[in-house]
Parts: C-alpha cells; sequence; structure tokens
C-alpha cells in the first residue's frame, strides 16, 4: 500500500494544535455546478457463518441489509467458505455428481429476500479446485463454518478448451433463474427458483486467486458470457473485480479486456469492477492512521482516474463499479469490537472523503464492504458489530450517504482554506442544497459557513457510537466539528 507519505504524517500528527490557531472557512457557490452524479452507493456481502439460519445474529445482518436499501447489493460467496461457496466441491465420477446446495441456497434466498424487489449483483466467484491442475484433489474442512486459506490453488485448468467450467457456470446459474439443471450425467435436479439477476459478475480478484492472465481472463469471459447470455438474454455482466491496485501489471488487466478487438465479436461487456481498501502498517497508532488512511485514499483515488481514463479511451459505455471499498487494520489478539470503535468511525470518514471524488469521477456504483466479518477474516471491515450484528459507524456513515446524496445531484463550487476538513455543496435531485463534510482529525476542528444558520446537520461521530445519526439544528454560520465527525448539513430552502 502507499506509505510513502509516512514520516510526513508522524509530523503532522506531533503538532496536531497548529490546525486550530484560526477558523476554517468554507465557501459554496450554489450557482455554479461543476458535475452531475451518476453514482450509487450499495454494499458487499460475502456469505460467511454468521450469516446461516443457525445463527443467533442472522435475522439482524438481513434486517440491517434490508434497511440499507441498496441497488445492487453485492452477493460475493467466495473460497475461504468452500462448502459455502461452491456446489460441485468433488468431481464427477462413476454417474455420481456431488451437487449439494443445502448450505448455499438458504443464504442466497435470504439475500434476495433482504433485497426487496432491488436489482442485485450475484459472483460465484470460486471454481472448483478440483478443475485446476494440482498434486492432488484439493481438501476442504467437512465443518462448513472452518476457514480454509488454502482452498484456492492451481494456476492452470485442467480441461484448456474451459467446457467444463463453462457447464459448471450454466448449472449454476440455471440452478437460480430456470428453476433447476440436467447434471454430466443426465439427471435432472430441480429448485424451484426462479430469480431476476441484474448482473452476472464473472469471478473475484482474478489477480490473486490463481493468478489468472488476462488473456485467459477473457478467454473465460468470452465463454462463460456466452453462454449465459442464451440463458438470460436481459441478464448483464460484470467483469474483472480486481485487487491489489499497487501490484505491478494491475493496469494492464483494464487495457486488455477493454480492448475489443481482444474478445469475440458479440460479446457484451456491460461493467467492469475492482475492489479497494486502505491498508494502514501493523504499527501504526490511531493518531498516525488519521493521516495515512486519507493518503492512501487518494492515492486510491489516482488510480482510479488512470482506470478510468483507459474505460473512457476503449469502451466508454461501459460502466464502473467499485464493489469492495473499505479498511484493513491489525487484528489485536482477544480483539473485540469495542477496540474497533474509533478505527471504524475513521474508516467512515475515509469513505466520505472519498465519495465526492469518485462522483464527480463519474463512477456508476460504490459498495462498502463488507456486512460482515470477525476476527481471522479481516475483522476491521466489517459494517456491524460481529457479536451482535448492530450497525457500527462505517455502517451508518455508508446509509447517511446513501439517504442524502444520488445519482441526478449536481456538485457545485466547494471552496476549503483549511486541509483537515472534506467540503462538498450538493444540489440534490429533489432541489436541496446540502453540504458534506468530514473532520479528518481526531480533535475538534472550528468552520464558518456562511449561509447555514438555521440549517439541519445530522452527523455521526463518537457520541452516535453504533447508533443512527443524529441531527442538530444550526444556530450560526460558525459549525464546530467534533473529532472525526461526518455530517450532511441541509440548508433551509
Amino acid at each position: 500500500m502507499c506509505r510513502r507519505n509516512f514520516f510526513l504524517s508522524l509530523l503532522f500528527a506531533a503538532f496536531p494544535l497548529l490546525a486550530n490557531c484560526s477558523d476554517a472557512v468554507i465557501s459554496v457557490n450554489w450557482n455554479a455546478p461543476i458535475a452531475k452524479s451518476k453514482t450509487s452507493l450499495s454494499i458487499q456481502v460475502c456469505p460467511e457463518p454468521p450469516m446461516r439460519r443457525e445463527s443467533r445474529n442472522h435475522d439482524q445482518l438481513y434486517a440491517d441489509l434490508r434497511d440499507m436499501k441498496v441497488d445492487l447489493a453485492r452477493l460475493q460467496p467466495w473460497f475461504p467458505y468452500p462448502k459455502l461457496s461452491v456446489a460441485e466441491l468433488e468431481p464427477p465420477k462413476d454417474d455420481r455428481t456431488s451437487w449439494d446446495f443445502k448450505l448455499i441456497d438458504p443464504i442466497v434466498e435470504d439475500f434476495f429476500k433482504a433485497a426487496d424487489g432491488r436489482p442485485v449483483m450475484v459472483n460465484f466467484g470460486t471454481i472448483p479446485e478440483w478443475m485446476w491442475k494440482t498434486e492432488k484433489l484439493v481438501p476442504y474442512p467437512a465443518d462448513p463454518n472452518e476457514i480454509d486459506w488454502n482452498y484456492s490453488q492451481g494456476n492452470e485448468l485442467r480441461d484448456p478448451s474451459l467446457r467444463e467450467v463453462v457447464g459448471y457456470y450454466h448449472r449454476l446459474a440455471s440452478w437460480y433463474i430456470k428453476g433447476g439443471f440436467t447434471d454430466e450425467f443426465g439427471k435432472r435436479h430441480t429448485s424451484g427458483h426462479n430469480y431476476r439477476i441484474a448482473y452476472w459478475e464473472v469471478l473475484n480478484e482474478i489477480n490473486l486467486e490463481h493468478h489468472i492472465s488476462p488473456e485467459l481472463y477473457v478467454s473465460l469471459y468470452d465463454a462463460i458470457v456466452t453462454d449465459l447470455h442464451q440463458l438470460d438474454p436481459e441478464m448483464k455482466f460484470s467483469s474483472l473485480a480486481l485487487a491489489g491496485l499497487f501490484d505491478p501489471g494491475f493496469f494492464n488487466y483494464f487495457e486488455y479486456f477493454l480492448n475489443p478487438a481482444n474478445h469475440k465479436a458479440g460479446i457484451p461487456i456491460d461493467m467492469i469492477s475492482f475492489h479497494f481498501y486502505t491498508d494502514p502498517a501493523i504499527d501504526e497508532s490511531l493518531e498516525i492512521q488519521q493521516h495515512t488512511i486519507f493518503l492512501q485514499a487518494d492515492a486510491f483515488y489516482a488510480a482510479v482516474d488512470r482506470i478510468e481514463s483507459i474505460r473512457k479511451r476503449l469502451a466508454p459505455n461501459v460502466k464502473t463499479y467499485i464493489t469492495e471499498l473499505g479498511s484493513f487494520n491489525p487484528e489485536p489478539p482477544n480483539v473485540s469490537p469495542k477496540d474497533f470503535s474509533d478505527f471504524w468511525l475513521l474508516s467512515g470518514g475515509m469513505f466520505a472523503h472519498i465519495y465526492p471524488k469518485l462522483v464527480r469521477e463519474g463512477i456508476d456504483y460504490i459498495a462498502a464492504a463488507e456486512l460482515i466479518d470477525y476476527p481471522t477474516q479481516v475483522a476491521a471491515t466489517t459494517l456491524v458489530d460481529w457479536n451482535t450484528g448492530q450497525p457500527n459507524a462505517r455502517y451508518w456513515v455508508t446509509k447517511l450517504l446513501h439517504d442524502s446524496f444520488g445519482p441526478g445531484d449536481y456538485l457545485v463550487e466547494t471552496s476549503s482554506k483549511s486541509q483537515l476538513i472534506t467540503a462538498q455543496g450538493f444540489l440534490t435531485a429533489g432541489g436541496q442544497r446540502k453540504l458534506l463534510l468530514v473532520n479528518e482529525r481526531d480533535y475538534e476542528v472550528k468552520v464558518n459557513i456562511p449561509g447555514v444558520a438555521g440549517a439541519r446537520m445530522d452527523y455521526v461521530d463518537k457520541t452516535t457510537g453504533s447508533n443512527p445519526p443524529e441531527f442538530r439544528l444550526l444556530s450560526d454560520a460558525t459549525i464546530v466539528l467534533s473529532p472525526r465527525q461526518v455530517a450532511v448539513v441541509t440548508l433551509k430552502p
């Protein structure tokens, strides 16, 4: 990750009081639009044991997902829980197959129920490991709740024609959108499902999982999409889902994939996607993280700008979805949700800080990552308390942004004399004037904003904790932003 400004951050952290020498002045020209938003906020959902119906947090987690009310929530079963993500764990043999949806179906069914009729994205990104060339069949835990970071192995498919992989995804998709399928030996399997999937995303983090080359990925994408497009001509497709932003060759995937000359004729390319998590060093305190996490977010924005320049040059009609955006943080031994409460507020501030930049860039969708995580499973990235399922500050910041802004809003000219405050004015599609404010530091910052007297300020900060945003009415133009506060100011008509 980007840590080249680490020592500069140390210097800033040593002198926080310098920022309070004078008030920051924020000016908004509501008559000067600079960009029109087409950005929708969403949420990333990885099926994990707490989402099973046997879990004490099951009902609360799906209520959290339902209450966010997002379009294109992304369901992404992935390899660390093979029994929750792979529907055929053993190769067909002796007229018998291992197709089994008993553990996967309840999660998918409850996900669609929580979506409440809104469009969704599905990504069954894990190709069964027996389809890869390995020295021996890759084992997997008998316990579906046991995590297995070693399931993803192999770099070469055993069937270079790709028919085996395409057949797997044909049957998997048919199970959910066509009511069932016929297996490799001619036996009919009936599901009764007829779900409408708006976007099927083809594989996940291909540059990290199995280290799939751009050339192989295009071959897989073309073959899988050709087949699934025949199953449902209205279903659209998302692609790449890349991670490892700063790895060599990262941008080559976009150059190669988005070049129509590298695809078979007639293959639909509807959307590209990629992931990013800020990642402070293991020895950074929160005082240092409050600098590096925003620096890393800005480095990510520079990469997004480069990706978008590639997309606009090669495939301008393709949409962009940042399908995972969040924050890593080292896990101390015996970590509890209380240990992460300040970090989650800081991470929420990072999300709110980068949001208007991504809106200006023209990103179509951004998914906060992710609904539920816990110790050993990248605990810092969770949007909820893993012990109770109750939303944390990251969830409430995401919801505040989702409920306040959306496609059709205009970003207006906004200037700030403070480097500690993110400020962006929006003229919403409904005609309201709103101002997004983020205090990037762990101390109070006073700001002066002409014209906000009498406005309503909804906010998330240390006082709100894991509760919904609170609000207050502003008595004058001077606002004291509390440490790491994220606020939306709605001006009077």
